[in-house]
């Protein structure tokens, strides 16, 4: 018995062509996504890539999504690599020009470094969100469209605005702490298939028999 779609599937409903699972289309190194995410885009959702800018690996810095995060078109993740050096007189970065503004080539530890973007699972985004350098979303947390993300957002929060701020908790301090020690996104795909109506369920108090 099939249990789930196919993971390994760039397009997992041939009747959505909008979605797509990010994992199977990424081609650089530096982009880890987990099983089960997608991104939902009518045009080209196969090209997420595009949306991941100023990523450059010898920066190191690295995009890391978790497992069934839900995506909206219009997303961006802005990386380490769109930082000017902020500690001089000016921010401008003559070293990207020619004809001798090469010599002012900032040393790696001139730029501003915010480390790794991590969004973690179950994560849903809304359209046209962007997300800066070095964020962390926690588990289960929702953003709204049109926000730009620029402070970490803890687990089952709900998020929007420019700049983003936190709206209000998802569950209960006690709910948030039980789905984090739970963690259904690690169970195999059978009890996933066997446990949806729950997951699913408005009434809270059924997860807690899991």
């Amino acid at each position: 018995m099939q249990y789930a779609p196919n993971k390994n599937a760039v397009f997992p409903n041939e009747h959505v062509p909008s979605i797509c699972f990010i994992k199977n289309v990424i081609t650089r190194p530096n982009i880890i996504i987990g099983d089960y995410t997608y991104y939902d885009d009518k045009n080209h959702p196969e090209e997420f890539e595009k949306h991941v800018t100023h990523h450059y690996e010898f920066l190191g810095d690295k995009l890391i999504i978790g497992k069934f995060c839900q995506i909206a078109s219009g997303i961006e993740f802005i990386m380490n690599g769109a930082n000017h050096r902020m500690n001089s007189v000016t921010t401008y970065p003559f070293n990207i020009m020619e004809n001798g503004w090469e010599k002012a080539t900032p040393a790696l530890s001139d730029l501003p470094f915010k480390g790794d973007t991590i969004v973690e699972n179950d994560v849903w985004i809304g359209q046209n969100v962007t997300i800066m350098p070095g964020v962390h979303i926690g588990n289960g947390a929702i953003i709204g469209a049109n926000s730009v993300v620029a402070k970490d957002i803890p687990a089952y929060h709900i998020a929007a605005g420019n700049p983003c701020h936190i709206i209000r908790k998802r569950f209960s301090e006690e709910l948030i702490a039980y789905l984090e020690k739970l963690q259904w996104w690690d169970w195999e795909e059978a009890k996933i298939f066997h446990h949806l109506d729950i997951l699913c369920s408005g009434d809270l108090e059924k997860i807690k028999t899991l």
